[in-house]
């Protein structure tokens, strides 16, 4: 039976299902997207999957079925595998108190008048993450309690001849990337070059063009990649290293699930070597359709990324928790670390953290130090799509994770990994070695895993 036989043929039996539960014809028109029941997922869809489908699909229901009910009913059926809402997903940003009013977050270019931030070697006024923990602080080189060492690994990669991670390529789903000009309305961020990216797709407007009208895809591409020595904002942690933009997250920072396993498997098809999530569903929610694409990423040797997820006051404690995609197969799962060294306050515990990174903002109680800047990068000013600042008020789950995304760049281009590995094998290469080299802040495996990650341990060959 070819493809289209077989398509039809299961749609038919998607409308014989829904016919016998009663929820009418007209299934197979998908309603447009928007959110649910606690902003949890899309209504009037779901994720269907039968026996014999290679991956699930997304089907529309009629008004007046229920979501839940409706999946719950299909996956009584022996021939539906799974049937779940069309999740959504979440940002794993916090917006913090204001830290500092006095940051106006100006972007200058160096010409003789310039500020500390854009002084040669003055990005380290305010990239305390990027920072040795304990070396010898210099005028130029402060140490800092949170840091990651991204100093030595830069070492370690122009030693290697791969300096910034070339090479690599990273797919950022997110919100997508200002990663060029369209028209007057978007801008390309001044700190990212226009060679450094691969083609990308939008899985939110379905076109090739992913570009952000938010920020936070953009603030999480300039942790992994944003330039250096250009003269210009601050530097990312792999500068050489392709970026791949996966609009996944609309303008409001929500995704859908199967936008997002869209997403990971435009970015394996399309040979990435590392994916970043800095998004999280809701606690206990079953993505299997994400957890496939996952599985075939993994069996491709690219290695998944995802944050851990951050706290909300407006949520009781039994609804959060450490979420897809950071529990979903073979993931990197990231908690948040603060400058001084600790846990952050938001930053959720549970088995499915594996690694911390700096994710900025206030430490949990009992943290010997105040220290609590939030993390700084170029990205869009909030409200437009073609003006660009530093702000202050990026902290968060989010941002750990493209930490992680832009180490692992790095290791996979330091030599540290046998190249003859299969592609699994590499996969789990790189998530042991982030953690026989992550150092312990002291906090129980559920909230630190195997502790901070180190970028220059962790690209150091013997």
């Amino acid at each position: 039976m070819n493809s289209m036989r077989i398509k039809l043929a299961l749609g038919a039996a998607l409308a014989v299902l829904l016919a016998l539960l009663g929820v009418g014809a007209g299934a197979a028109a998908a309603a447009r997207p928007t959110i649910g029941q606690h902003h949890a997922f899309a209504p009037r869809q779901l994720v269907v999957k039968f026996a014999g489908e290679a991956h699930g699909r997304t089907v529309g229901l009629p008004r007046g079925a229920g979501v839940r009910e409706t999946a719950r009913a299909l996956r009584a059926k022996p021939n539906v595998e799974y049937a779940v809402p069309n999740y959504a997903a979440h940002a794993s940003a916090v917006e913090p108190e204001p830290f500092d009013p006095d940051d106006d977050g100006t972007i200058e270019a160096v010409t003789g008048s310039s500020t500390a931030a854009t002084s040669p070697g003055a990005w380290s006024a305010r990239q305390w993450d990027f920072l040795d923990y304990a070396g010898t602080p210099t005028t130029k080189l402060p140490i800092s309690p949170g840091g990651i060492n991204a100093v030595g690994a830069w070492a370690n990669l122009e030693a290697e001849g791969r300096p910034g991670a070339e090479g690599v390529v990273v797919a950022v789903l997110d919100s997508g990337i200002a990663y060029r000009d369209y028209g007057s309305q978007y801008l390309r961020s001044p700190d990212f070059s226009p060679q450094q990216f691969v083609p990308g797709a939008d899985f939110v407007d379905h076109d090739r063009l992913p570009l952000d009208e938010n920020g936070h895809g953009t603030f999480v591409a300039a942790t992994i990649a944003e330039q250096t020595n250009n003269g210009i904002g601050l530097t990312g942690l792999a500068y050489n290293a392709k970026l791949m933009p996966v609009r996944v997250l609309g303008r409001n920072n929500i995704g859908f699930a199967n936008r997002i396993a869209r997403g990971i498997r435009f970015a394996v098809a399309h040979h990435a070597d590392v994916i970043n999530m800095s998004f999280n569903f809701e606690c206990g929610a079953r993505v299997p359709q994400v957890d496939e694409a996952l599985r075939e990423a993994y069996a491709h040797g690219i290695v998944a990324v995802g944050s851990g997820g951050n706290s909300s006051s407006t949520v009781s404690s039994s609804k959060n928790c450490v979420s897809e995609p950071a529990t979903g197969p073979r993931v990197i799962g990231v908690g948040g670390t603060t400058e001084g060294g600790c846990m952050g306050s938001y930053s959720l515990a549970g088995k499915g953290i594996d690694v911390v990174a700096p994710g900025g903002g206030k430490p949990v109680s009992g943290c010997p130090s105040v220290l609590s800047r939030p993390i700084y990068q170029v990205t869009l000013k909030e409200g437009t799509t073609n003006q660009f600042a530093i702000p202050s008020k990026y902290e968060g789950t989010s941002m750990a994770a493209a930490h992680v995304s832009g180490v692992v760049a790095m290791i996979l281009a330091s030599g540290v990994i046998p190249a003859d590995l299969s592609p699994k094998a590499k996969v789990r290469a790189v998530i042991k070695r982030l953690k026989v080299t992550a150092r312990s802040l002291g906090y129980p495996r559920t909230q630190e895993g195997a502790g901070l990650i180190d970028a220059a341990r962790a690209t150091a060959l013997p």
